[in-house]
This record gives structure tokens, C-alpha cells and sequence, in this order.
């Protein structure tokens, strides 16, 4: 039988991994520098900060989140008390990616432990040294009972998958999601898939150029475009195509000099099987910018792409790397054929001073969350829900609606034993017309 956490154990487990978390800052920022050669402020604002300000959250909010919520009463449960408990699920297994190592390792767990749920983590095996700093602060703050760190290759995943859990809480690619979703069916488990997609960013004529490319520039170099929310490709009006590669050209010699590689804000690609994954996705592409590479320092310049073939590797599947396709459209025709050919991306992203135009982007096209005139900073507003639609997920979380998923919302009702209303009660004889018009009343 499962014991769960009290909402004080709960905060206070949450005050210890904050106390944790900030003992090993730097072996963090030290961690997340030997995966991805990443520099600390972009650890910081990426990963440590983030989980911070998801931990601040969980440990003032928690005590308000767990009391029941009264709803208003209905009539025909007169008297009555009607109300939601949010209740633990149980135990939960959470899956993270490599990508994110920290963050997206932590934030689920805060969540699930905000909730009272047992969790069961399993960091991914590709970001070796960030997943170890990641299993010493949960060994150093939990019992195993309360949360224990499981790591291992597919093989041990798909083992795990098979076993029965409460909740499943999944972070990767859209391939493995499918195989995360087809073993929670074995047991009805429900389950949060947080996914991909081919992102696309659209920039219509009335865009700040400028601006627009600092922007994309950003979010799509950030983590070296390893980054599941990052443009993917730029749909840009033929008009303005050419002026906006001269725009993203500076925009990246602004933010990494010349020679990127010798940039110390600019990350590596993961290991050696990506790397020369995205080295195949260039061939016979016609490169506009940058397709530099360094095998031994797992480096790829920030590279633009000039108008791929929509059946070709680049655009068939997700890039996940500092790839940058441009594509031009003529008309919101093209755009709905070549946005719409591709299944629910994860995110888009609309520049356009023209909100008639933002307007008809975002209510013509089904997304998971996105940006009018900038790009992945949704994300970080723990007010908003962040979750896929379609291929690109299921399911959202951050803030409270983290708290959510991993919560069983149960309905009750309190009726008091000195008062009893006679009409649902057998016999039903002359009570039929009456309750009729008791209930077109009410309606």
C-alpha cells in the first residue's frame, strides 16, 4: 500500500533540494560544460535558473494548490457540499531527455513531488556527467522510496515500461513516445509526452527584419539548435528573402565572431552519432552560411540552409542541431501547403507587425504553444501551459499545470443526513411532468 507525503513532508523535501541544488551550482554548470561545452551563463538561464524559479514556485504554492476547491453546488444536489481533492497518482515514472539535462530531469520531479506522488527517475544515458550530478543531489535530499534514480540504456527503458506504474512522464523524440504510449496502453497508465515537430517560423513582409533575425538567431543557436522548441525552418516572403539572410548572416558573426568555433558561447553537439547524423543532413544541400565542421570537438557552425527539397532528409524529419533551412512563400497558400504537409509541430513562430496576419497564423495552424514577433520565450512563463498537440504530444505542464498532470483531480460530494429531497426516490408516479418543468426552470 502506498504512503504518501504529507503537503509539510512535501515542502519540506522541496526546501532540501533547493538547499541541495544551490550546494552543487557550480558542479552543475561543470557537468552541463563536459556534455555540451556549454558556458555557464547559458546553463544558468537555461537549466539552473529555470528549475530554481519552478522550485520557488512549488515550495510557496504547494500548501494552496493541495486544499480542496469548492465548486459551485447543483441544484438537483441540493443540499450538498461539491468539491475537487487533487489526489496523488502514485507512483510515477518519469523519462528525461538529453538535450536539457537538468532541467528536464528536475522540474517533472518537482512537480511530481509538489503532488505527493513516489517517482521513479530515469535521466538519459547520452548526457553522462550532467545525469550523474542529477542522481548525487536526489540521492543526497531522498529515501528511494521517494525518489530513486534509475539509469540504463533502451533495453533497460523498454524494461521499465513494461512494468506497471500510475503515471508516466516522458520527455524525448516522437518515435519514442510512440513506444513510451503503446506500453502505458498494456496497463491504462496515463501518461504526459512532452515531443517535437518541425517548428516553423514564418516572417511576413511587414516584419522588423532585424530584429526578427537577432531573435531567430538566438533561439535557434542557443544549446547548438539542440533545443525542441527551436525554429526548425524560416518561411520568409520571397520579397524579403533576400534581405533577411543578410540580416541573419550579421546577426550571427554579431553573436559568435567570425570563427564560431572558437566562440565560448557556443555549444557542441551531444556526441559523435548526432554529429555525423547532422553531417548527413547537409549533403548535397545548397549552403548559404557557415556547414564548417570539426569532428574531434563535435562542432557545426551555425549554418543556413538555401530552399531544401521538402521530401529531402532535412526537412522530412526534425533537425535538432544548428541547421537553419529558408524557404520563401509567395502566398498564405504556400504556407498552408508546406506547414500543413508535415504533422503538429511543437511550436510556431510568426514576426509580422501586421496582426491580421498573426491573427489568421495562429488560428489557421494547430501548435503547442509559440510567439508572435519572437520566439521560445513561452516557455518560460510558468503561467502558461507548456505541452505538444498531435505528433508533437500530449499533455502540459510547468507552475500549477505541472501540479495538475500529476494529480488525480477526484470529485466529491457531502450531503448532509437531515434533510432529504423525496423526487428521485422510486415510485416515479406523478413525478415526471413536474420534474420537467422544475429542470426547464433551472436550465
Amino acid at each position: 500500500m502506498l504512503h504518501f507525503l504529507t503537503v509539510s513532508q512535501r515542502i519540506s523535501l522541496l526546501k532540501a533540494l533547493k538547499s541541495e541544488i544551490k550546494r552543487n551550482e557550480k558542479a552543475i554548470y561543470d557537468a552541463i560544460y563536459k556534455d555540451f561545452g556549454k558556458c555557464q551563463f547559458e546553463a544558468f538561464i537555461t537549466e539552473y535558473n529555470f528549475v530554481m524559479a519552478e522550485l520557488n514556485q512549488a515550495i510557496s504554492k504547494t500548501m494552496t494548490w493541495t486544499k480542496p476547491k469548492s465548486v459551485w453546488p447543483s441544484l438537483l444536489n441540493f443540499p450538498a457540499k461539491e468539491y475537487i481533492i487533487s489526489e496523488p497518482y502514485g507512483k510515477v515514472l518519469v523519462i528525461s531527455p538529453w538535450n536539457y539535462p537538468f532541467q528536464l530531469a528536475m522540474v517533472p520531479v518537482i512537480m511530481a513531488i509538489s503532488a505527493g506522488n513516489q517517482v521513479t527517475l530515469k535521466p538519459s544515458e547520452v548526457s553522462f556527467y550532467t545525469s550523474e550530478i542529477v542522481t548525487k543531489i536526489i540521492q543526497a535530499v531522498f529515501d528511494v522510496k521517494q525518489v530513486n534514480v534509475l539509469h540504463g540504456d533502451g533495453a533497460f527503458t523498454a524494461k521499465l515500461l513494461s512494468e506497471h506504474w500510475d503515471y508516466i512522464f516522458f520527455t524525448g523524440s516522437t518515435k519514442i513516445g510512440k513506444i513510451v504510449a503503446k506500453a502505458a496502453a498494456e496497463h491504462l497508465t496515463p501518461i504526459t509526452l512532452e515531443l517535437g515537430g518541425k517548428n516553423p517560423t514564418i516572417i511576413h513582409h511587414t516584419a522588423n527584419l532585424k530584429m526578427a533575425a537577432k531573435r531567430i538567431v538566438w533561439a535557434k543557436f542557443v544549446n547548438a539548435g539542440q533545443t525542441c522548441i527551436a525554429p526548425d525552418y524560416v518561411l520568409v516572403d520571397a520579397k524579403e528573402k533576400f534581405n533577411f539572410i543578410q540580416y541573419l548572416k550579421e546577426e550571427i558573426i554579431m553573436a559568435f565572431g567570425e570563427n564560431p568555433s572558437i566562440s565560448k558561447d557556443y555549444a557542441r553537439i551531444i556526441n559523435h552519432n548526432h554529429f555525423d547524423r547532422l553531417i548527413g543532413l547537409l549533403k548535397d544541400q545548397k549552403i548559404l552560411y557557415g556547414g564548417e565542421s570539426i569532428d574531434a570537438q563535435k562542432y557545426i557552425a551555425p549554418t543556413i540552409v538555401d530552399e531544401p527539397t521538402l521530401t529531402s532528409n532535412l526537412m522530412t524529419d526534425e533537425i535538432f542541431g544548428p541547421i537553419l533551412p529558408i524557404l520563401a512563400y509567395e502566398s498564405f497558400s504556400d504556407l498552408e501547403r508546406i506547414i500543413q504537409q508535415y504533422e503538429k509541430p511543437l511550436a510556431l513562430y510568426v514576426f509580422a507587425k501586421d496582426d491580421d496576419f498573426s491573427k489568421k497564423v495562429t488560428t489557421t495552424f494547430s501548435f503547442g504553444g509559440g510567439c508572435i514577433n519572437d520566439c521560445m520565450l513561452h516557455f518560460v512563463n510558468k503561467n502558461l501551459p507548456f505541452g505538444g498537440v498531435g505528433h508533437s504530444g500530449m499533455g502540459a505542464y510547468h507552475g500549477k499545470f505541472g501540479f495538475d498532470t500529476f494529480s488525480h483531480q477526484k470529485a466529491m460530494l457531502k450531503k448532509p443526513i437531515l434533510f432529504d429531497v423525496p423526487v428521485r426516490y422510486f415510485p416515479y408516479k406523478n413525478k415526471y411532468k413536474w420534474f420537467r418543468k422544475v429542470v426547464a426552470w433551472m436550465s
